[in-house]
């Protein structure tokens, strides 16, 4: 590892042997929608450059294992949660996921929470959680979910860990692929790409895992609109400083870590996008451009889509202290469509919330109409991540970046 790209951070030794550790995120183009195909022999059995994976089938895989990064030595460098009865294998590190309501817990209103609704099920998932552990297997009533965190690409997203009729329980390998953690399942010890849920090596290789919309929101946010909803709390069995960031500094730089990849030039490489369109070259919406304007209305496939950013989150990746760092907001995607009418929206005066033209109903963050005729409605998530610059493209090559109108 070159660590001269990381001289800047003034990290404590024990947290930066952490992340020598745990990195979970290198170089490398994919491609998207390729079968699987056979390696060269140098790359099977015996002489597999990974001979400390013995079970994985390195002859399928879609991608050039060559573009693979170790970033530890050994497989679950990063410890997975796991939820109670949610796995099949549970985690040799024994790491729980344990939750509570929300508005039983003591978290600092701004925390990043990354929140998902499968259902009539919404939870919370804090980001200064997920960065210690990156993967979390848990379930949704009859549904088994990951919800996944990569901090070096600032990628959460979460899956159904459903494939061909089985649940497969996930971890993180430790090894890197365009500065993206790569998670191994523990029924077939497959490699997965985090940034795409793709399979990319082993018995799964080239199959998908389905995503699930995954929203960063601020704690206080969930917490008014889902007061009795679950979130993840810092009762994991491991003796983790959760309010302390591993990574202090990292979205403040100029290249990103344990990355070789090209870089467009159109955006610095850290800057967060809000992202659309995941199936296609895909939409890429600077926050900064979205935070000036506050809301965006736009189509991606013919899809009428609305965008909220709104202030009051902060960065898990800049100041040591995360309840200190800078205020980043929240972005949100949602699908226009109520009923048989398209929605249009601008911002509220009031800051935070916004107001759809056709009823003058007033909406927040999270989606859910809080005043108006409208009042108590929820817009349907539209999938869309908030992540670096950099990550996105490097999956997405040919993404559009979207400009404010006028």
């Amino acid at each position: 590892m070159d660590w001269t790209r990381w001289r800047k951070f003034r990290s404590p030794p024990a947290v930066l042997a952490l992340i020598v550790l745990g990195s979970a995120c290198s170089g490398g183009q994919p491609s998207p929608d390729r079968e699987p195909v056979a390696v060269t022999p140098a790359a099977t059995a015996s002489r597999s450059p990974f001979p400390d994976w013995p079970k994985t089938d390195f002859t399928r895989t879609t991608v050039n294992l060559e573009e693979v990064m170790r970033g530890c030595p050994v497989r679950d460098c990063i410890p997975a949660l796991d939820a109670e009865g949610a796995v099949e294998l549970p985690s040799a590190s024994g790491g729980h996921a344990r939750f509570a309501p929300a508005t039983t817990l003591k978290y600092s209103p701004r925390l990043p929470v990354a929140v998902v609704t499968v259902g009539s099920v919404t939870k919370g998932y804090p980001l200064h959680i997920l960065t210690w552990h990156e993967v979390v297997n848990d379930r949704f009533g009859d549904v088994p979910v990951v919800v996944t965190y990569c901090p070096l690409c600032n990628t959460a997203i979460s899956f159904d860990r459903r494939v061909d009729g089985r649940t497969l329980d996930f971890g993180v390998s430790g090894n890197l692929r365009n500065s993206d953690l790569i998670m191994w399942d523990r029924q077939t010890e497959s490699w997965w790409q985090q940034a795409t849920g793709e399979g990319i090596a082993g018995a799964n290789s080239g199959q998908q895992l389905r995503p699930l919309s995954t929203t960063i929101v601020a704690f206080r946010d969930f917490a008014t609109t889902h007061p009795d909803g679950l979130v993840l709390t810092e009762d994991t069995g491991f003796g983790r400083s959760y309010g302390i960031n591993p990574y202090e500094g990292y979205d403040g730089s100029t290249r990103p870590f344990l990355f070789s990849g090209k870089i467009d030039p159109r955006l610095p490489a850290l800057d967060r996008v809000v992202t659309l369109g995941r199936d296609g070259d895909g939409t890429a919406i600077p926050l900064s451009a979205l935070a000036a304007v506050r809301v965006a209305n736009l189509e991606v496939d013919k899809v009428p889509i609305a965008v909220f950013w709104a202030p009051g989150t902060v960065s898990v990746l800049d100041a040591s202290s995360i309840a200190d760092a800078k205020d980043i907001g929240s972005a949100a995607a949602y699908l226009a469509r109520l009923d048989d009418r398209v929605l249009r929206f601008r911002p509220n005066s009031a800051g935070g919330t916004f107001i759809d033209e056709q009823t003058g109903s007033t909406w927040n963050i999270l989606g859910v109409a809080t005043d108006g005729q409208l009042r108590g409605r929820q817009l349907s998530p539209a999938f869309h991540t908030t992540e670096f610059w950099f990550s996105w493209f490097a999956f997405h090559p040919k993404t559009a970046l979207w400009t404010a109108p006028g």
